[in-house]
């Protein structure tokens, strides 16, 4: 092998990610990144270089880095999870060479660290209601946030699907097709109320611009230029805003309501496949997380059939 063929061959590896298995710009760049910190530290040049001594001593020098923060003046290293990040894009890599023959580690060596379950921020229903509520002006910017409001709990949108909306949704079909994660294109349905909030805010807009949601001056005037589109981290802001005058005080985002839409659709019945599919979750794992804070028929067993014979303590 020459010295280069193993840059060669991550170079390779990325083309592939980006033309046979379609993956954004993004992900390549953080795979490029986390591929380039293994090569600088193990020094090889030959795949089958690549051993599980290698392996070990990269585990343990990715557990000692430092994350840039720190807590109490003390630093803090790489979290579980952002290791496994490197983790997985070596295995990729090396299943990659294993694809094309070539001798190197096999990528089932590599197991990933146990991380700690992840837990979701929700807010109850009354807070949801209240949240829902808030925006309760008829001026443009109020009919704009309940719109916004109302479309995320309706169709439990990504802040980012929800960005890229353009203004010619056809609400009489109560359902519209966004492209989300992975370039995947999913349909999602918008309730009554959703429809309603936001055939009102456009009937009020004036401008002549193709999104859906727009940034709007303090006097209510509309914009036209395209780059007054609005963007994930104004809507985040918006959101905050709505959270305060709600009188909620736990940290409420656009993913918050993502959340409360997937544990109203759980609670009333819905199947979590169901839900995967409406969420545009490519794996059923990442929807499960929310059966632990929706499991109701759990709770009524415990509720029904615990200490029915009132045990005396």
């Amino acid at each position: 092998m020459s010295e280069n063929e193993l840059l060669k061959l991550k170079r390779e590896f990325l083309e592939y990610l980006e033309i046979e298995k379609g993956r954004n710009i993004k992900t390549i760049n953080n795979y490029e990144r986390y591929l380039s910190r293994f090569l600088e530290f193990s020094e090889i040049q030959s795949p089958k270089e690549i051993t599980d001594d290698i392996l070990r001593n990269y585990r343990l020098w990715l557990n000692r880095q430092f994350s840039g923060t720190s807590v109490g003046g003390i630093k803090e290293t790489l979290k579980k999870k952002t290791q496994n990040y490197y983790l997985i894009a070596l295995r990729g890599f090396l299943k990659y060479l294993a694809r094309r023959e070539i001798r190197s580690l096999p990528p089932e060596r590599i197991e990933l660290a146990k991380v700690a379950e992840r837990t979701i921020d929700v807010i109850t229903y009354e807070e949801l209601k209240r949240l829902l509520s808030a925006p309760d002006g008829s001026d443009i910017k109020s009919l704009r946030d309940s719109a916004i409001l109302e479309l995320l709990f309706s169709t439990g949108l990504r802040v980012s699907e929800l960005c890229s909306l353009q203004r010619d949704i056809d609400l009489n079909k109560g359902e519209l097709s966004v492209r989300g994660k992975g370039d995947k294109v999913r349909v999602v349905f918008i309730s009554e109320k959703a429809k309603m909030t936001v055939k009102t805010y456009l009937e009020k807009r004036k401008d002549m611009n193709d999104s859906l949601f727009v940034q709007l001056s303090p006097s209510g005037k509309d914009a036209d230029r395209e780059s007054n589109r609005l963007t994930p981290r104004s809507i985040e802001r918006i959101i905050k805003k709505y959270a305060i005058k709600a009188g909620i005080s736990k940290k409420v985002t656009p993913h918050v309501i993502r959340h409360s839409f997937a544990t109203d659709l759980l609670e009333n019945g819905a199947d979590l496949r169901s839900v995967q599919v409406l969420l545009g979750h490519s794996n059923i794992s990442t929807t499960q997380i929310y059966t632990h804070v929706t499991d109701k028929h759990l709770r009524d067993i415990h509720k029904n059939f615990h200490n029915k014979k009132s045990l005396d303590h």
